[in-house]
């Protein structure tokens, strides 16, 4: 987002772009930990997906709680777009910024996937916490919004 976007459209937007990352996290966390379950790991697959559980949750909290101040903050200084403000379609912010994030995203998918080899399933489960994370930020935000 631009530093100098302000108005409702502009808080819009930011949470339209945290739900933008949610769902491939999620979906990336829980395929790497489907698959990070066939090795046995060096830690053994109890305490994996135990560790996992435990990182899911704590990932999942941390993402949504922090950093809340700076979007309330945009909330309040919130005014209406301009007349000549050029509105983009939520869709097409969510393509560009996965677009953007692809990259990351992959990386993110092949650390966790790569890490069920020592400690299995707890890498896919954060990635898992960290998408769940961010979507609770979104609707949060969409509570905001009204």
């Amino acid at each position: 987002m631009a530093r100098g976007v302000r108005g409702v459209q502009g808080l819009a937007r930011v949470a339209v772009v945290v739900r933008a990352g949610a769902a491939p996290l999620w979906w990336f966390g829980v395929c790497a930990a489907g698959i990070g379950v066939l090795p046995p790991g060096v830690t053994g697959r109890r305490a994996g997906v135990l560790a996992g559980a435990a990182l899911f949750l704590i990932g999942a909290a941390v993402v949504a709680l922090v950093r809340r101040g700076r979007y309330a903050a945009l909330a309040r200084g919130a005014v209406r777009a301009g007349k000549y403000d050029v509105l983009q379609d939520r869709a097409v912010t969510v393509r560009t910024w996965r677009r953007g994030h692809r990259w990351w995203l992959l990386l993110a998918f092949a650390v966790a996937l790569g890490s069920s080899f020592a400690v299995p399933v707890a890498g896919g489960l954060l990635l898992a916490g960290l998408g769940t994370g961010l979507r609770l930020k979104a609707a949060w935000l969409g509570r905001r919004e009204r």
